[in-house]
């Protein structure tokens, strides 16, 4: 068993999934998101689309870090990354402007106080108004704030995003097909839309981050932080405090780079669907399942061979070298420096990367679909043996 699964999280969410394997999948079964037509006004030719995701136990890590410091304005990031876990999955249906969004925070009013909502809703608003001077409009429509102290330890921080779309606009990943480019956009760096370094780590796989890199001193002086029934043997087996200096990075804490908020793609993917949007054949977002994400939303079988993938910037190095982690386990579980994958014809690929360069988020072509009996993911990296990560058949 992964030390992934000993902390009680699971990559692939397989019980999730069988939880929900008799809902319906909506117009597009193998859309990342689910699309349904417009119930709202029952105009044909348009889709409903919505969305609940958040930030997940990185809120855990802002938490600690606020008590460390003192410093209230790492609550704004949690509240970047509870929103753009909707809306970069939103953008992988093709959908780029006109969003409602509703919060939905979970406290324990006795360790979580009004300073600390405050810093959140001030966070979320001040990412609409970023998002707004590239032609993202989303508007903001309050939510629900509970006190659950029964219920959660620290707080929790999440939401739902809600739009509106012409149905003839909706990538469905219907028309990925052997042949295609994959063109992959990279998490990490400076992108001229951020305010600062962005290690990439986005939301996702932040317990098994937390607990690897973190000293055990945590549990001692914040047992609310963790599952108490936990094995000790895998809560905050690291070396660092989140104040100490990022080996190889000086100007740059552990805290820091594991706090980094979640880079958005919408300025991105709103120019490259202006732009393209006929040679988009589908859009995957590498949040949960990591690398392995696409194998979800393939139409039929496939291989997907990623033979050109970033090298992993120092969050995950780090993340690897404290936890001994194989390979296997660190493409499954994090985005590893590649967290948006877009499925398109050869002739447009470098149209498409000029583009995402010229927002300062790095692109590459990453690799290509061919033909398969039954679907797989390949990843070659140079030096390294080959992991092949199969699924059932279609």
């Amino acid at each position: 068993m992964s030390r992934y699964s000993q902390r009680g999280v699971s990559a692939q969410k397989e019980e999730v999934h069988q939880a929900v394997q008799h809902l319906s999948a909506g117009l597009f079964p193998h859309a990342f998101c689910k699309v349904y037509p417009d119930y709202l006004t029952g105009e044909p030719g348009w889709v409903n689309v919505s969305h609940a995701d958040g930030a997940g136990t990185k809120s855990i890590l802002a938490y600690l870090y606020w008590k460390e410091t003192g410093d209230i304005s790492v609550w704004k990031g949690i509240a970047e990354d509870a929103i753009v876990m909707n809306l970069d999955d939103l953008l992988c249906v093709g959908i780029t402007d006109r969003f409602l969004f509703s919060s939905t925070i979970d406290r324990n009013k006795h360790r979580i106080p009004g300073e600390v909502l405050s810093a959140i809703i001030e966070g979320s608003r001040s990412f609409f108004e970023r998002m707004q001077s590239h032609g993202i409009h989303i508007e903001y429509l309050g939510g629900e704030t509970a006190d659950v102290g029964d219920l959660v330890r620290t707080i929790a921080v999440n939401g739902t995003l809600t739009a509106r779309w012409p149905s003839d606009r909706i990538v469905t990943n219907e028309q990925i097909r052997p042949g295609d480019v994959i063109v992959g956009l990279s998490s990490f760096g400076t992108c001229k839309y951020e305010q600062g370094y962005n290690s990439g780590i986005a939301s996702n796989g932040l317990t098994s981050a937390r607990h690897d890199l973190l000293a055990k001193d945590y549990a001692t002086h914040y047992p609310e932080s963790f599952e108490a029934s936990m094995e000790d043997a895998v809560v905050y087996t690291g070396p660092y405090k989140l104040s100490d200096p990022a080996p190889g990075m000086p100007n740059l804490t552990i805290g820091k780079l594991l706090l980094s908020p979640t880079r958005t793609f919408a300025p991105v993917l709103k120019s490259i669907l202006d732009h393209h949007f006929a040679h988009v054949h589908g859009l995957i977002h590498c949040s949960g399942g990591g690398q392995t994400k696409c194998l979800k939303y393939l139409p039929k079988p496939l291989g997907v061979i990623k033979h050109n993938l970033f090298e992993p910037p120092p969050v995950f190095q780090l993340i690897q070298q404290a936890s001994g982690a194989d390979d296997q386990e660190m493409y499954q579980v994090f985005n590893m420096g590649t967290r948006l994958e877009i499925y398109v014809d050869p002739s447009v690929a470098d149209e498409i990367i000029s583009i995402s360069n010229g927002f300062g988020v790095e692109a590459q072509k990453i690799g290509y679909v061919v033909d398969a009996d039954s679907s797989y993911v390949q990843i070659e990296q140079p030096g390294k043996p080959l992991l092949r990560f199969p699924t059932k058949s279609h």
